[in-house]
């Protein structure tokens, strides 16, 4: 008893420094958290600035934000001569593609983006009466009109109320009408205007039930946009279409300058 005691007091002034120590101890903490919020502060700014530079620059790719900004410029023949090439330049030779060349006297003079359908129309055919009153061949029109899609196809009819008069105006495209009774319609009465897609055109071509040979115009609704600001000829379905029923006589009959094309 005596030694542990003797010893309890002979470190009596070694458990005051102890204690001191033990209530000093925990002072050291405070740095430790002083030092955490200046890595954070350095590092987190940094971070959202390289984010957001990239957001940014990302946006500013995208092809419909590009459109919108853009002036619209009016389509032209050189545009349409240009697709053609580039479209077929992988399985055509050089000679070839020469030849796909059409001469300038084929063009109507195209849509500066001042006219209706009916002004532009009246331009390019200012005896439009006198051509549909000499028209009684059947299964034929004298002019094509070539757009996207139906309900395209059924804005532009409204719109051409003030140059078609009396003329027979056919709806050539596939929705909720069958290739069949299109034929039977040709085969029943001279239409002088077709206005379609070019797919069901074309179909109806390879079918017998519309002869291209006495056809005069064929317009593209060339500088019209859907709501992504697409052309007709900027979706490639409509594009490979079109290519396909220019190769089914078209080109020939431009060439012969017997047919004219127009883009509106």
């Amino acid at each position: 008893m005596s030694l542990v005691e003797g010893e309890a007091s002979g470190d009596e002034g070694g458990g005051d420094t102890e204690m001191k120590q033990q209530k000093t101890a925990p002072a050291p903490a405070p740095s430790k958290k002083t030092k955490q919020p200046k890595e954070c502060f350095l590092i987190q700014p940094k971070e959202t600035k390289e984010e957001s530079t990239k957001t940014r620059k990302w946006r500013k790719k995208k092809i419909t934000d590009i459109l919108a900004k853009s002036e619209p410029k009016p389509g032209t023949p050189e545009d349409l001569q240009k697709l053609m090439k580039d479209y077929y330049s992988s399985n055509r030779s050089v000679i070839e593609l020469e030849e796909l060349n059409l001469p300038d006297s084929c063009f109507l003079k195209a849509n500066d983006l001042t006219h209706s359908l009916s002004s532009y129309l009246k331009e390019i055919c200012p005896k439009w009466v006198k051509l549909r009153k000499n028209h009684t061949e059947k299964k034929s029109v004298l002019m094509l009109i070539l757009c996207s899609s139906a309900v395209r196809a059924l804005e532009l009819i409204r719109s051409m109320t003030a140059f078609k008069g009396d003329s027979k105006v056919m709806k050539l495209f596939a929705k909720h009408i069958k290739v069949q009774e299109q034929v039977k319609l040709l085969e029943k009465r001279a239409v002088h205007l077709g206005v379609g897609t070019p797919g069901r055109i074309k179909e109806l071509v390879k079918q017998g039930g519309l002869n291209l040979n006495p056809l005069k115009f064929l317009v593209f609704d060339w500088n019209w946009r859907d709501q992504k600001l697409k052309r007709m000829m900027d979706i490639p379905e409509i594009r490979k279409e079109v290519f396909e029923l220019l190769e089914m006589g078209v080109l020939s009959l431009c060439k012969s300058e017997s047919l004219k094309l127009g883009l509106f």
